[in-house]
């Protein structure tokens, strides 16, 4: 159960790294909110998935899902730039995650 809250908790920070961008550096107030909730959501399921899993292991999945969703959500609803180079890297973070968790 650990490891869906902590993927969860993953996807909160994709949430809130796009919904960054959409605050217009904390300007716009429903932006601002909604990113400000989805930080306190992504920390406190972090906090949670931390109890039964190693806090190394944890931090690491949770920054690299939320790594990997950002590029991809920046790719898909912002336009960035898509390249093999882009690609390659996020599926090495992705296998890195892979990696942690068949080692926990």
């Amino acid at each position: 159960m650990a490891w869906i809250i902590l993927f969860i908790a993953g996807l909160f920070e994709v949430s809130w790294a796009i919904g960054l961008k959409y605050t217009e550096g904390f300007t716009r107030l429903w932006p601002t909110v909604w990113t400000v909730l989805t930080m306190v959501i992504s920390l406190w399921l972090l906090g949670i998935a931390m109890k039964s899993l190693p806090v190394g292991t944890a931090y690491a999945v949770w920054v690299g899902v939320g790594a990997a969703g950002t590029v991809l959500m920046g790719i898909i609803l912002l336009g960035e730039p898509v390249n093999a180079t882009r690609l390659i890297s996020i599926a090495l973070i992705i296998a890195g995650i892979i990696g942690l968790k068949l080692a926990a």
